[in-house]
């Protein structure tokens, strides 16, 4: 019986899985920086500087994600 896919509370993370599960968290409070930016809707130069300063830290945030689960992809190839 294959376990490949399953998770178990015992079982720890890999090094791929780990940077993955960083990664999203990380995303995810990006993209919540990100809303309450847009929220904020004021119309001044510092906040549309403040915009574009969470637009380049989302993209780093989604390429990071995007890097860390093509690491896990090779992790579980190599693991078969």
């Amino acid at each position: 019986m294959s376990t490949k896919g399953s998770t178990s509370p015992t079982q720890r993370l890999t090094r791929a899985e780990q940077e993955v599960q960083s990664a999203a968290e990380r995303l995810n409070s990006q993209v919540s920086d990100a809303l309450a930016a847009v929220a904020t809707r004021q119309k001044t130069q510092d906040a549309a500087d403040e915009l574009e300063a969470t637009a380049d830290r989302l993209e780093r945030a989604a390429r990071d994600l995007a890097v860390a689960l093509r690491e896990l992809v090779e992790e579980r190839r190599i693991g078969d």
